[in-house]
C-alpha cells in the first residue's frame, strides 16, 4: 500500500537493530554484496517471463569487456515497424559491485507491458571512480540513441532508471541533459537530450549525499572518497569532501527542467531519508512526483525489494511503473 510520510526525524518502532548499522567501510560492503551476488542471480531470475525476446551482451563499447555489456529485451510481438517506449536501466552495488545479469527477470517484466528495456553494465569502484561510471552510462545511451530503433525501440521515448546505486546513476545522466556544468564537470558530451528524456525511475535510490555526513549513516565517507578520481585533494578534508560531493548528489542537480519521476522507497531501507528529501525538492521545483513509500510494517520492503517478483509490494511497484511509463511516453 501507499502511505503517507511519517513527520520528519520520527521514530520508526523495530529499526533500532538497523540503526547499529553504522559507517559500514567499503570493504566489508564489497564482502556482504558479493557473498549474496550468486543466490541473488539464481533466486531473482526463477521462472522466467514468456513471450520475450533477448539479446544479451551487446558490446556498447567495442572493447569487449563485460562490464561494457548491455541487454535489449522486448515484447516477442514487436515488429520491426514499431516504435515502443524505451526503459533504460541500471543496476546497483554500491558503486562497487553487482550485474545486470541479477535483473533480467525485472526487465523481462517491464518489457512485457509493450516496452524496449536495456539492460546495461558498467565499471564499478574501487578500481575505476565516478567520472568512468557516468562515462560508461553515457557511452550506453549513446549506443541506445543510434541503434534502439533496430529493436523496436523509439529513441525519442526513453525513461531512464535504476536503484540505490544505480538510482544516482541513472538521475545524474538525467540532470547531464539540462545541466551543462554537470557534464562539463565530467568531461561528457551528453549522448542524450532532454527532448529525448520522459522520464526518471529511482527505487531505493542514493540521491541525497548530504546524508553521508549525518552520524549514524550507513555508509562511510569513504564511499564518497572511493568515487573520486585518485589523488583528489578533497579526500582527506571534510569540507572539501563536501564540495566534491556536490557533483555526486543528484538532488543538487535536479530542477524543474527534470522531467516526471517515479520513486519507490520504504522506512526498512538504507536511503529512504536521501528519497524523502528528493520528493521533497522534487516538488518544490514543481516536478510531477509519483511516489510508492511503505511503512516499516510491510516486512518484504528491505532494500532494492523491487527486483524480488515474488512479493506483492514489487508487483504493486510493477503495476505504478507500467503506468507511469505509459503516461509520459505518450507520442507528442
Amino acid at each position: 500500500m501507499v502511505h503517507q510520510q511519517p513527520a520528519r526525524g520520527a521514530f520508526v518502532p523495530g529499526r533500532r537493530a538497523r540503526d547499529l548499522l553504522t559507517r559500514v567501510p567499503v570493504w566489508m560492503w564489497r564482502i556482504f554484496m558479493h557473498s549474496i551476488s550468486v543466490v541473488e542471480l539464481r533466486h531473482l531470475n526463477a521462472d522466467p517471463i514468456k513471450g520475450i525476446r533477448y539479446w544479451h551482451d551487446i558490446d556498447f563499447v567495442g572493447d569487449h569487456i563485460r562490464s561494457h555489456r548491455l541487454d535489449v529485451l522486448a515484447p516477442a510481438s514487436a515488429t520491426p515497424t514499431d516504435h515502443l517506449p524505451v526503459y533504460v536501466y541500471f543496476h546497483g552495488g554500491g558503486w562497487t559491485s553487482g550485474d545486470k545479469a541479477s535483473l533480467t527477470k525485472y526487465c523481462a517484466g517491464q518489457a512485457a507491458t509493450g516496452i524496449v528495456v536495456v539492460n546495461v553494465n558498467y565499471r564499478t569502484a574501487p578500481h575505476f571512480h565516478l567520472g568512468h561510471v557516468l562515462e560508461d552510462a553515457n557511452a550506453a545511451l549513446g549506443w541506445v540513441s543510434g541503434h534502439i530503433g533496430e529493436f523496436s525501440g523509439d529513441s525519442g521515448r526513453i525513461v531512464l532508471g535504476g536503484d540505490s546505486a544505480g538510482g544516482q546513476i541513472s538521475a545524474l545522466m538525467a540532470a547531464t541533459t539540462f545541466q551543462p556544468d554537470l557534464a562539463r564537470h565530467y568531461s561528457l558530451n551528453t549522448a542524450l537530450q532532454k527532448g529525448q528524456l520522459r522520464g526518471l525511475v529511482q527505487h531505493c535510490s542514493i540521491v541525497d549525499f548530504s546524508v553521508f555526513f549525518d552520524r549514524g549513516f550507513v555508509m562511510s565517507l569513504n564511499f564518497i572518497r572511493m568515487l573520486l578520481p585518485r589523488g583528489h585533494s578533497a579526500a582527506g578534508d571534510r569540507h572539501r569532501l563536501r564540495e566534491a560531493a556536490h557533483f555526486m548528489s543528484p538532488i543538487e542537480w535536479l530542477d524543474s527542467r527534470c522531467p516526471p519521476v517515479f520513486i519507490t522507497t520504504s522506512e526498512r531501507d538504507f536511503f529512504y531519508r536521501s528519497n524523502l528529501n528528493l520528493i521533497r525538492a522534487l516538488s518544490a521545483h514543481g516536478v510531477p512526483v509519483d511516489a510508492l513509500i511503505y511503512r516499516w510494517s510491510s516486512p518484504n520492503t528491505e532494500h532494492t525489494w523491487q527486483q524480488n517478483f515474488r512479493y506483492p509490494e514489487s508487483q504493486e511497484v510493477y503495476r505504478r511503473l507500467e503506468s507511469f511509463i505509459t503516461k509520459v511516453t505518450v507520442p507528442a
